[in-house]
């Protein structure tokens, strides 16, 4: 057993910081800013809970943040009170935020400093995979570091890898958040054009489910999308997030995302429709509304 904090107790890190608790019987303190669930998290799973991130993170051998953006990454790090300022020497800060590379080696150099680590660790497989303890989670940082935590990531994840140094995890978060972009749009395509076609869409996405076309999409979301119903994943406001990250990222290096580009402003008019908080595999419905018009 390791005293270990959790920061941010959102609809990921809630699951998360519980399987270290209860499948790795670690000592977990988490912080939240809303003390509210902080204090329910510590009633459900026997653990404690911190004011401030400075407080959670003091003694602990590692320490876990999945927060929302870059600057939310900030205030609890670096910021007032943030947990850079009471992390102990020799710690290991593990950020599992879907974030910039820039911030990732940003807070790298601010832990050396420290005299502790960081790795930065997005993670994917949503909040399922958060409450079944089956996330993927890409890493980046040095090896020995990432042998020191790989122990206590694998309490809720499947899959836990070292791509690269520091920012590579970020990177590897950017090429899954690019493959979904297009993936969606063109299962969206595909279950629209089967219904103006009449088509029965149950039996068109049996006959290509098992060939080329697959995908988890397809297995997982092509009956919610037909029946237009988008309450059951990552939303479309913290795709569109990721997505920018990922076409600034791709600016910086060179590359060409066109057609990121444009699903990303597919989002846009699905934000439009009032749909922010939809999955998302709400793009069919861009394409839906249009009929309407």
């Amino acid at each position: 057993m390791a005293k270990v904090a959790f920061i941010g107790l959102g609809v990921m890190g809630y699951p998360m910081a519980g399987f270290l608790a209860s499948r790795g019987g670690h000592d977990v303190t988490v912080y939240n800013r809303t003390t509210a669930k902080a204090e329910a998290w510590a009633k459900e799973y026997d653990g404690s809970f911190a004011l401030t991130p400075q407080e959670a993170v003091e003694g602990c051998d590692v320490v876990f943040a999945c927060v929302g953006n870059d600057n939310d990454l900030r205030s609890v790090t670096t910021g007032e009170n943030g947990a850079f300022h009471g992390m102990k020497a020799g710690a290991i800060f593990v950020d599992h935020t879907t974030a910039s590379a820039q911030v990732a080696r940003e807070l790298d150099e601010a832990a050396r400093a420290g005299g502790f680590s960081f790795l930065d660790a997005p993670v994917s497989g949503g909040q399922a995979g958060a409450e079944n303890g089956v996330l993927t989670v890409m890493i980046g940082g040095e090896e020995d570091i990432f042998n020191r935590a790989k122990p206590f990531i694998d309490c809720f994840a499947k899959f836990a890898g070292l791509m690269g140094p520091v920012g590579a995890g970020q990177q590897t978060k950017m090429v899954n958040q690019i493959c979904i972009a297009g993936l969606v749009q063109g299962l969206s395509e595909a279950i629209h054009f089967a219904q103006k076609s009449g088509l029965d869409v149950e039996k068109a996405i049996s006959a290509v489910r098992g060939g080329a076309a697959q995908s988890w999409q397809m297995e997982n979301r092509w009956e919610t999308m037909r029946d237009g119903e988008f309450e059951h994943g990552f939303a479309v406001d913290w795709m569109r997030k990721d997505l920018k990250i990922c076409l600034e990222a791709a600016d910086e290096v060179g590359a060409r995302l066109p057609v990121t580009a444009l699903v990303d402003q597919f989002y846009s008019e699905v934000q439009g429709m009032g749909g922010n908080r939809w999955d998302t595999s709400s793009l069919i419905a861009r394409l839906n509304n249009a009929d309407k018009k």
